[in-house]
């Protein structure tokens, strides 16, 4: 298997960092792409996603982990049809929290990213917009933090 990652910490097995920037424990959506690399891409270049580590075996990708600069992220890989993990590609949808909502859509609009829903308030207090990857998977984008927890 081959090991992939950017920035000053590539090579970091696992992780793609140092044990003291550790991400703290979060929810991590995972997801499969017939073309991972290129699904990879395009939410790096087009949406904003960090590449922190993308693990391979020869074109397919093993395990990646994409992190949202604001926090969390994702996992994906290539497309296993009988892996005990597997969901068709395509289906996925995310919700994804960003402080400029409005200065995100403009980068991706200008990007080219197919528009699915466009920038909008909604009634219950949030300003969001999706768009369609290249796999056919919806990505939700807006400013809407979730109510407060029970405490």
């Amino acid at each position: 298997m081959n090991t992939h990652t950017t920035g000053p910490e590539a090579g970091t097995r696992h992780t793609g960092q140092p044990a003291d920037r550790t991400p703290a424990p979060t929810v991590w959506p995972t997801l499969q792409a017939h073309d991972a690399l290129g699904l990879i891409d395009f939410l790096v270049d087009k949406i904003g996603f960090h590449r922190t580590a993308v693990y391979t075996d020869g074109d397919r990708v093993a395990h990646a982990q994409l992190s949202w600069p604001e926090g969390g992220g994702v996992m994906l890989g290539s497309h296993k049809p009988d892996g005990e993990w597997s969901r068709e590609p395509g289906t996925f949808g995310a919700y994804v929290v960003t402080a400029d909502v409005d200065a995100l859509y403009e980068r991706v609009k200008a990007a080219g990213v197919t528009i699915q829903r466009g920038l909008a308030d909604q009634d219950y207090g949030n300003r969001d917009f999706t768009v369609i990857d290249p796999e056919g998977n919806l990505w939700c984008f807006g400013v809407y933090r979730g109510e407060p927890t029970p405490g």
